[in-house]
C-alpha cells in the first residue's frame, strides 16, 4: 500500500491559497515575499520556502477548539514569542513578562485566536533571519501582515480539518505571466 502524502498548501504572492479543494484569499507580508538570504527580522516580508505546520494555539476564552490532527495548545494569558535576535530565546514560545523583545499571543485584536506555528527558522534558528512566521487570522479588511499568512476563521478552520502531520504551507511568488 503507498504511503499516504499529508496534504499540503501553497499561499502565492497574489493573495491566494490552495490545496486540495482550497482556493481562497489570503494576506501575506506587507513587504511581499523574499528569499530566505534575504529575510532579516522586521522587514514586513513573507519568507518563500515550505514550512511544516507545527502547532495550533487558539483562544478557549474566544473561539471554539479547532478540529484537526494537528497538536493543538490554548493560548494562555502568559504567552509570547521572542523575537529579539540578540537573545537566547530567538524565535521560541515564551512567558511573559519577558525582558526581550516578544509578539504578544494574548491580544485585543482577534488575528492571533487561532495560529499555526510553521517551522520557519528553527533548525537551526538563525539570529536575525526572522521569527514568529505564523499562519493566523486575516483582518477584516485582508491588509497585510508582518510577515505571516492570513486566512479568514472559516477558511482556517477547513484547512486546519484536513491538515495532519506532515502537512506543510510552501510560501511563493507568482510569474507576471501568472504561471
Amino acid at each position: 500500500m503507498p504511503e499516504k502524502i499529508a496534504p499540503q498548501f501553497v499561499a502565492t504572492s497574489d493573495g491566494r491559497f490552495r490545496g486540495l479543494s482550497i482556493d481562497v484569499p489570503c494576506a501575506l507580508g506587507k513587504a511581499g515575499c523574499v528569499s530566505v538570504e534575504n529575510k532579516i527580522e522586521g522587514d514586513g516580508a513573507s519568507p518563500i520556502g515550505v514550512w511544516p505546520m507545527l502547532r495550533v494555539f487558539w483562544r478557549d476564552d474566544r473561539v471554539d477548539k479547532p478540529e484537526t490532527s494537528l497538536p493543538t495548545v490554548p493560548i494562555q494569558e502568559n504567552y509570547g514569542w521572542c523575537d529579539d535576535p540578540q537573545h537566547n530565546c530567538y524565535n521560541q514560545l515564551v512567558q511573559t513578562p519577558f525582558s526581550a523583545s516578544h509578539e504578544t499571543f494574548w491580544r485585543e485584536d482577534q488575528i492571533y485566536d487561532i495560529i499555526v506555528e510553521l517551522g520557519y527558522n528553527l533548525s537551526p534558528v538563525i539570529s536575525g533571519k526572522g521569527s514568529a512566521i505564523f499562519l493566523h487570522l486575516a483582518k477584516s479588511d485582508f491588509s497585510p501582515t508582518q510577515g505571516c499568512v492570513a486566512l479568514t476563521e472559516a477558511h482556517l478552520r477547513d484547512v486546519l480539518s484536513i491538515s495532519e502531520k506532515g502537512s506543510a504551507l510552501e510560501i511563493r511568488t507568482v510569474a507576471s505571466d501568472g504561471q
